[in-house]
């Protein structure tokens, strides 16, 4: 009976073990980016961004509004990218060089770098997507909420702190006669206004949030923090484990050999 108590003991202390490394685990292997947009370009819109990184997938929410409406009598199309590789801050006023009074998305590439991940509402987030108008914001307020995988060259901005998002898009109207008139450093075929700069932020590490709930179990859990859970049961499990091991030595005292 002792030698099957002393067994029994192996493995609860083998699933304790594993659960607090599973959670040491999960927290090295995550985090979090988070960033407050600022306007560019005399913009009025407003923006936040959240980035969880979890290997190499990440969840992004985009939340942008304010922003200007229409565009030739359609829903303004707004492209926004996480841009890396630069100085990671967003272009003061002086990065105007040509004096046109919009800091344009060339002259602004030297503060914030080029694209690593285009913030796309579907479909591709590689560079590649970076001026595809369809899969852009639509309107003057819009959410992108999406999964996807991470590119090496984004997750070495994130961890550099050189990675910034840039969201774009003018109302023409609000830019002086020459930034009107003036074509897109980016798309000759689209006015300056198009593809400039309009809201700006440098992602910055935050605290990466554990998951909440679990499996449907039947049995009602409270809310909190699943890693202090966890470590609080492995915990237990290890007290537990100390409280039959010293039954099992009384036993074996009081018992004739």
């Amino acid at each position: 009976m002792n030698k099957t108590l002393r067994l029994m003991a192996v493995p609860t202390l083998a699933l304790g073990a594993l659960a607090l490394s599973g959670t040491a685990a999960m927290a090295a292997d995550s985090s979090s980016y988070q960033a407050t947009l600022g306007q560019l370009n005399g913009s009025t819109g407003a923006g936040s961004i959240t980035v969880d990184v979890t290997g190499n997938q990440a969840h992004v929410v985009l939340n942008v509004s304010g922003m200007p409406a229409t565009f030739m009598d359609a829903p303004y199309p707004h492209v926004q990218h996480i841009h890396g590789g630069a100085q990671g801050v967003c272009p003061a006023p002086s990065a105007d060089k040509d004096g046109d009074g919009v800091i344009s998305t060339t002259e602004g590439a030297p503060s914030y770098g080029g694209i690593v991940t285009t913030l796309s509402t579907s479909g591709d987030t590689s560079p590649a997507a970076g001026l595809d108008l369809k899969v852009g914001g639509q309107g003057a307020a819009y959410t992108v909420d999406r999964t996807f995988e991470l590119n090496a060259d984004t997750k070495a901005a994130l961890e550099a702190g050189t990675a910034v998002v840039v969201v774009h898009g003018l109302d023409p109207a609000t830019l002086s006669a020459a930034g009107q008139a003036a074509k897109s450093d980016l798309a000759p075929t689209l006015p300056l206004a198009a593809t400039s700069p309009a809201l700006c932020g440098t992602l910055k590490a935050g605290q990466m949030k554990m998951p909440t709930g679990g499996a449907d179990t039947g049995i009602t859990q409270q809310a909190g923090n699943d890693a202090g859970a966890i470590a609080l049961g492995g915990g237990l499990v290890l007290a537990a484990i100390a409280g039959g091991a010293y039954v099992v030595r009384r036993r074996n005292t009081g018992s004739v050999a």
